[in-house]
This record gives C-alpha cells, sequence and structure tokens, in this order.
C-alpha cells in the first residue's frame, strides 16, 4: 500500500497483520481523490483544509489528503495495533508537525476541530456510519457545509440529513460523499 500522488507519491504505508484493520484500496482511493480533485461539488475540498479521519486505520485517507494539499489531519482510531502502523506512516511521511494521531472511539469523540473534510471508513455492515455522524457532529468535529465521504458495504444503506453528492460502488464497497447542511 502506497501514498498515489502528491507531495509523498510513492510513498509506503504499513499495515498491522490480520483482518482487524481493512485499509482502502489503492484504486478506490485513487478514484475518491480523482472525485474530490475534479468533480465540480468538491471543488476546494483538499486545498488548505482541515481533515478529519474516523476509523482511521493506517491513516491511508488522511494522510493521502495532506500529500495533496490539506493542511492537517486529524486521526481517530481504536485499535492498539492500527494505532501503532498510523503512527508508523504519519513518521514515514514525516507529517508530525500536520497530523494529530488520538487513540479514541469515533462514536464517543473528545471535543474536537470543525473539519471541512471528514472520511468514515467503519467496519462494513454495522451502521456506524449515522451513529458516528451524530457524535462527531455533537462534538464540533463537522464543520457547517464539510464534505463528509463514507466507504460501507455495498448492501448497507445510508439515509442521512445531509445533501448526497455523489455515490460509487466499488467491488464490495460504495463510496457516498455528501455535504453537511
Amino acid at each position: 500500500m502506497r501514498i498515489i500522488a502528491g507531495e509523498w507519491r510513492g510513498r509506503l504505508l504499513s499495515a498491522p497483520a490480520g483482518a482487524a484493520t481493512r485499509p482502502t484500496a489503492e484504486r478506490m482511493r485513487q478514484a475518491l481523490f480523482d472525485m474530490l480533485m475534479h468533480a465540480p461539488w468538491a471543488e476546494g475540498a483538499l486545498s488548505g483544509a482541515q481533515v478529519l479521519d474516523a476509523f482511521a486505520g493506517t491513516g491511508a485517507l488522511g494522510l493521502e489528503a495532506l500529500s495533496r494539499g490539506a493542511a492537517r489531519a486529524h486521526f481517530i482510531e481504536t485499535d492498539r495495533h492500527a494505532l501503532a502502523a498510523l503512527r508508523a506512516n504519519v513518521g514515514a511521511c514525516k507529517a508530525a508537525d500536520r497530523a494529530v494521531v488520538m487513540a479514541g472511539d469515533a462514536l464517543r469523540p473528545k471535543p474536537g476541530v470543525a473539519c471541512g473534510l471528514v472520511f468514515l471508513d467503519p467496519p462494513y455492515g454495522q451502521n456506524l456510519v449515522p451513529k458516528a455522524l451524530a457524535a462527531l457532529t455533537q462534538a464540533g468535529w463537522i464543520a457547517r457545509g464539510a464534505l463528509v465521504i463514507a466507504e460501507t458495504g455495498r448492501e448497507e444503506t445510508l439515509d442521512l440529513p445531509f445533501d448526497k453528492q455523489a455515490e460509487r460502488p466499488h467491488g464490495a464497497a460504495v463510496v457516498t460523499a455528501w455535504r453537511a447542511i
């Protein structure tokens, strides 16, 4: 697994062994970031953005955003093995001055910084996106008008009080983008 484009293009990222962490595939990240760079509804979403990567795992989404021009990324992760890989990946990218890694639960987050770009990649099939969005909004992590990107299993349906911008299937997953109201 590697960073696809930007400042750290080609930088290898580590992932913990086992199936507990499911990193977003490079092809899916490429498609997602192509949308963020070129879709009219995502104009300016990356440049100088405050990013939240909840259910961060390896941090690939937040680090890709930093590599492509985001100002700062905040990562929330519970699994200690994923946290170790995430911290190693932040170090490998020399991004410590632009990254905040938090051991915590996106369903019970500490108060945070309002972010304009939010990535949610929870375990599939547990209906965690609506719960996480409610908790993160309550804790101040979701800026008004933020672009929220979620990766879910294909069988999951999401009914959110946000403005849906796009939905793209990729293998067993679906990436959906909303604009927070």
